[in-house]
């Protein structure tokens, strides 16, 4: 896992502790010293702690004027035993939306396993976003199923050819894009 490292492809574009409006403005990183785990196994130390025992995640991109942000995921998504929903809506998506994020690409090739409790704060982040969208992006199936399961598919955009999304080849623009496309389809 220590190897598993948080997309760097779109770094000359954005960085998220360089920017003055991220929660992770001023963050500091060691390419050596590796500190956080999951499972007990170390995990890269360019993924930002927001307060999970077992979820990290990077900020990969967000451009305030579109109003949209790409975070990636590592670990397991707990909300039964860590809230992870509270910490993640609490500590990062507030502090986005704030700044007039509204859209939210979510890339979860690599949480492996989710654990629901109630819907309450994917409630509360889908309605502080009126007109914007939580899009989940190639989330295993045995997590989406979950996400089903426990109806948080009613906040979250997700399955079909969102499980499908060669990201990486894109600009974060052409993902925004797509994203915004597949939403209003499924829309209308």
């Amino acid at each position: 896992m220590q190897d598993l490292e948080p997309f760097y492809r779109w770094r000359d574009l954005y960085v998220a502790n360089e920017d003055a409006l991220s929660p992770f403005y001023g963050q500091e990183y060691s390419e050596f010293e590796y500190s956080n785990k999951i499972y007990n196994y170390y995990i890269h130390p360019q993924w930002d702690d927001f307060g999970s025992n077992t979820l990290y995640l990077k900020i990969i991109y967000a451009d305030y004027e579109t109003g949209f942000a790409v975070i990636e995921f590592i670990g397991e998504w707990n909300d039964a035993i860590n809230n992870d929903i509270m910490l993640l809506k609490r500590d990062i998506i507030d502090v986005l939306t704030l700044e007039g994020i509204n859209k939210f690409i979510l890339i979860g090739e690599n949480v492996l396993n989710y654990h629901a409790s109630d819907d309450c704060y994917y409630q509360e982040w889908f309605d502080d976003i009126e007109d914007g969208w939580i899009v989940a992006i190639n989330f295993r199936e045995h997590v989406l199923n979950e996400f089903i399961k426990n109806n948080i598919d009613y906040y979250l955009v997700f399955g079909g050819e969102l499980n499908q999304v060669n990201w990486r080849k894109l600009s974060p623009n052409q993902l925004f894009e797509l994203a915004n496309a597949l939403v209003n389809k499924r829309l209308n």
